[in-house]
């Protein structure tokens, strides 16, 4: 359920850590009735493997043949999360990758049709991970090569240009978990830039969706390939990954929020029409950087002949342009309280604020029931 809103958060690496790392972390610290430090160290530790491994498989290539990386890459994290709490030594821990590895699956045809196999993959990852490190744990071998064999490897299996020198490099010294975007928009995080400078030409130019003849969107070749088909009223999923209709309505409403992809604002005639006019624009510049700057230009052309545009080079979350801390929580509060009431959901934020504190998780875990 984590990645269904597409609201979780996103590495430029080319995946969401926090949708298979943080239920396999969970439910085996539950399991294992872990400390509130033991837990963030498993986070810590699945968050990196996760992450990379897909850095070192080149994510751009990984993501042109058809990879959905947090479903291929999400097997590693969270083995190695579940491996940390279950104090797996270094055989064992190199086990549970080969296994996790051996399990990774995840390809990217839901676009095609808007279907929801992408929700089902971080689940599937979280899953084959804890599966992983509890077969490690009894002893059941995994391959050690997992990575780096010429035949069969991973990086050799999902890329045509991987540098393994990048599962190391800095390790240590630089967390790439530092690095996670927090999302305030509820759709794909390589949309966001776009969204940001959509929403803000919109807002200082008052631009209406009547006045607007068509948005030109430059950005990087992968973008196109994954965001920039032709939109159709399928679903929320392939909404959620389409350009032409994330620009459109971030023009129209302001904010890009979980019920802007509500069935019935899908079909809208005026949304549809808004989309239709927005067209993708190769960047070479902007190819040349992605996947490591998640950038964008945004081109407004009027009807009466004028033409705004404005480049955003690192979305609002990221490490670059953080989100403030009282619009993280907000967005916390807004999410929970469709499930939870305003004191339940008040008790997991101070929970929360002393996690590193606490000796046991289940007093959070049963909040969160």
């Amino acid at each position: 359920m984590i990645h269904s809103f597409d609201f979780d958060d996103y590495h430029n690496a080319k995946l969401h850590p926090g949708a298979a790392v943080l239920p396999a972390a969970l439910t085996i610290a539950e399991r294992e009735g872990s400390s509130g430090k033991d837990f963030l160290s498993a986070l810590v530790a699945g968050y990196e493997t996760m992450i990379r491994v897909s850095l070192a498989t080149g994510p751009a290539s990984s993501r042109q043949r058809g990879w959905h990386l947090t479903g291929t890459c999400g097997t590693f994290g969270a083995a190695a999360a579940a491996g940390k709490i279950l104090h797996l030594d270094v055989p064992g821990m190199a086990s549970a990758l080969g296994m996790a590895g051996t399990q990774s699956a995840g390809l990217w045809a839901f676009t095609a049709d808007g279907s929801e196999s992408k929700r089902f993959h971080p689940g599937r990852a979280a899953q084959s991970g804890i599966l992983a490190a509890l077969l490690a744990q009894q002893g059941y071998r995994g391959p050690t090569q997992i990575l780096e064999a010429k035949d069969g490897g991973f990086c050799q299996a999902t890329s045509d240009s991987f540098d393994l020198s990048r599962l190391t490099a800095g390790l240590g010294k630089k967390y790439e978990a530092e690095e996670v975007v927090l999302k305030p928009y509820a759709c794909c995080g390589s949309l966001h830039s776009t969204i940001d400078a959509t929403r803000e030409l919109a807002r200082d130019h008052q631009i209406k969706a009547k006045d607007v003849e068509r948005i030109r969107v430059h950005n990087s070749n992968v973008v196109k390939l994954q965001c920039g088909f032709e939109y159709r009223p399928l679903g929320p999923l392939q909404a959620q990954m389409s350009l032409q209709y994330c620009t459109a309505i971030a023009l129209l409403d302001g904010h890009v929020l979980v019920n802007q992809f509500a069935e019935e604002r899908l079909s809208d005639p005026q949304v549809v029409d808004l989309a239709r006019r927005v067209e993708f624009v190769l960047d070479p510049e902007i190819d040349a950087v992605y996947p490591e700057k998640f950038a964008s230009k945004v081109e407004v052309v009027l009807k009466d002949g004028r033409s705004l545009w404005l480049r955003v080079d690192y979305p609002k979350g990221s490490a670059e342009n953080p989100m403030p801390a009282d619009e993280v929580e907000n967005k916390f509060r807004i999410l929970a309280q469709t499930v939870r009431d305003e004191n339940t959901t008040s008790s997991i934020l101070e929970l929360y604020q002393k996690l590193e504190e606490l000796k046991n998780l289940s007093p959070l875990i049963h909040l969160l029931r």
